[in-house]
């Protein structure tokens, strides 16, 4: 039984007693565990990510609501030009168009064009056929340039693709409880708000394009609320970004920042 079992001296010169046997590798084994364990983050850092990840769920829940209405854009004849009751109105947005019948006597006396859109009246909405055939959509005499119309759509997509992979790698890093995932969440939220934006901007040259196609009926535009929630979710989506880069470095960066003031003085 006592040639199962070996003294070992190590450099400090203290003694141990380690076994040859099954009960030495069951030792290392459990030595390797120990040594194999991660450092989970903490429960201040967690907390800190849920907030963050709290300010890109409402970025992903304004673009969502922006990009599936179809009050983007708005176009308004005058509203004395059909020289009776009514006046017409149209507004669209990525997907959609709707053709809007509105009675005079509602719209605003101070207001020269027909609208806004929150009246009552009635509504003819289709869908956009250049996503299928490719045609052009026709607004008051006006023809919409298909590419453009197009490659803001798709930018869109792009965009709720990457807040989509952002959010799992959030989860992800919240489920395993490590600080991995955060810069390719951090990556996914910055590039969602830049192509947010950039769909924005795409867009309103597709309207400038409708609107110079054809100068013989004058036409009254304005960019909607569809626009101001898109627009304000590709600033809050950077910005949650920008927040799960500075949670991902291993110091705090206020600590770097700000000279540390010594107790002694």
């Amino acid at each position: 039984m006592w040639s199962n079992f070996f003294v070992q001296q190590d450099e400090e010169g203290h003694i141990g007693i380690a076994g040859t046997g099954q009960a030495g590798g069951l030792g290392a084994m459990k030595g390797g565990r120990g040594q194999r364990r991660t450092h989970k983050m903490s429960d201040s850092l967690e907390g800190k990510i849920k907030l963050a990840f709290f300010l890109s769920i409402i970025g992903v829940t304004l673009s969502v609501l922006g990009m599936g209405t179809e009050f983007w854009a708005e176009l308004a004849q005058p509203k004395n030009s059909s020289g009776n009751q009514t006046c017409q109105m149209a507004h669209y947005g990525l997907w959609k168009g709707c053709i809007r019948t509105l009675w005079v006597a509602d719209v605003d006396p101070e207001r020269t064009s027909c609208g806004p859109a929150e009246l009552p009246g009635e509504s003819n909405c289709t869908y956009f056929k250049f996503f299928t055939s490719g045609e052009n959509a026709v607004i008051f005499k006006k023809t919409t340039h298909n590419t453009l119309n197009l490659a803001a759509a798709i930018l869109a997509l792009l965009s709720l693709t990457m807040m989509a992979m952002g959010s799992i790698c959030i989860a992800m890093a919240l489920n395993k409880g490590v600080a991995f995932f955060l810069k390719p969440a951090s990556f996914c939220f910055i590039l969602s708000g830049v192509l947010v934006l950039l769909s924005v901007l795409v867009f309103h040259q597709s309207v400038l394009a409708l609107l110079s196609s054809d100068h013989s009926v004058p036409v009254h535009h304005q960019l909607s609320w569809s626009v101001a929630c898109v627009g304000s979710a590709g600033g809050i989506l950077m910005l949650g970004g920008f927040l799960f880069i500075l949670l991902s470095l291993p110091f705090n960066p206020w600590q770097k920042c700000l000279p540390h003031k010594n107790s002694a003085t």
